[in-house]
């Protein structure tokens, strides 16, 4: 009988041991998910100004779908102002921008990724129609016109 009972009391620690370092080892999986080196998209503005280029991002919403005011001031180019609406992946911004150029409303694609701080459009093929692109794989992150934060215009 004191060999039954020692045999339970030794089987319980050991299990009770075990249990410990699977909980240990699962709070440590935790915070290495949580501190991951995945960017965070802040709400406010980003925005690139040299060189005759403007370009301004007013993030309204991160949370669920991504929603602000995006307006390309190109040199050379017309002015065009609107809405973009879009998810965050990973470290990539995607969405539909809806904008008004010369008094015509048009979308295209776009695409930023969220790099130390900064959004960084993406460029690839597009389509016949030129409003989204071919393979998301291929868009190259390499703007030279890096958005940056900072604060809105009132």
């Amino acid at each position: 009988m004191k060999k039954l009972a020692l045999i339970a009391i030794v089987t319980v620690l050991v299990w009770n041991c075990k249990e410990e370092k699977k909980s240990d080892s699962q709070n440590e999986m935790e915070i290495t998910e949580t501190k991951g080196d995945v960017p965070i998209l802040e709400e406010g503005c980003y925005g690139y100004d040299k060189n005759n280029n403007t370009v301004l991002f007013e993030i309204e919403e991160t949370t669920g779908p991504v929603s602000g005011n995006l307006m390309y001031q190109l040199d050379g180019k017309d002015k065009n102002t609107g809405r973009f609406e879009g998810t965050v992946k990973e470290d990539k911004l995607m969405g539909t921008y809806t904008f008004m150029s010369e008094g015509k409303e048009s979308s295209r694609e776009v695409a930023f990724q969220i790099k130390e701080g900064r959004l960084i459009e993406g460029y690839g093929e597009l389509n016949e129609e030129g409003t989204a692109f071919k393979s998301y794989g291929s868009i190259n992150y390499s703007s030279n016109m890096p958005l940056s934060k900072k604060e809105c215009d009132q």
